[in-house]
C-alpha cells in the first residue's frame, strides 16, 4: 500500500493558478503510475490527469487539457498538478491516487491507493 497526502488546495479567483502536491510513502513510489481525480458536490468522481512511472507519458481529461500539467519527482516521492486558467467548474475535492501498475490510466479501478483529498474552490 502507498500512503498519500495531498496539499495545496484553496480558494482562488477564476483565471488564477494553484499547484497541488501529493507526497507518497510506503511501497515503491517510483514504480507506480500516479493520477489525479476530482469530485464536485453532487457529481461522481472523475479523472483529471495521470502520469506513468517514469514521467515520460501523461494523460489528461479533455476538460483540463492545455490548462493543467501533471508531473512527478521520484527522488522526492511526490506528484504535482499545476492548474492554470482555473474556472469555477474546476471547483471540487481533488484526490491523488497511486496506480496498480506502472502505466497511466483514466480508470479509477486501475488505482489502488487514494489520498484524503484537498478542496479547490474557484470563485467567479
Amino acid at each position: 500500500q502507498v500512503q498519500l497526502v495531498e496539499s495545496g488546495g484553496g480558494l482562488v479567483q477564476a483565471g488564477g493558478s494553484l499547484r497541488l502536491s501529493c507526497a507518497a510513502s510506503g511501497r515503491i513510489f517510483s514504480s507506480s503510475a500516479m493520477g489525479w481525480f476530482r469530485q464536485a458536490p453532487g457529481k461522481e468522481r472523475e479523472f483529471v490527469a495521470a502520469i506513468n512511472w517514469t514521467g515520460a507519458s501523461t494523460y489528461y481529461a479533455d476538460s483540463v487539457k492545455g490548462r493543467f500539467t501533471i508531473s512527478r519527482d521520484n527522488a522526492k516521492n511526490t506528484v504535482y498538478l499545476q492548474m492554470n486558467s482555473l474556472k469555477p467548474e474546476d471547483t471540487a475535492v481533488y484526490y491523488c491516487a497511486a496506480g496498480r501498475n506502472r502505466y497511466g490510466s483514466s480508470r479509477s479501478a486501475d488505482f489502488g491507493s487514494w489520498g484524503q483529498g484537498t478542496q479547490v474552490t474557484v470563485s467567479s
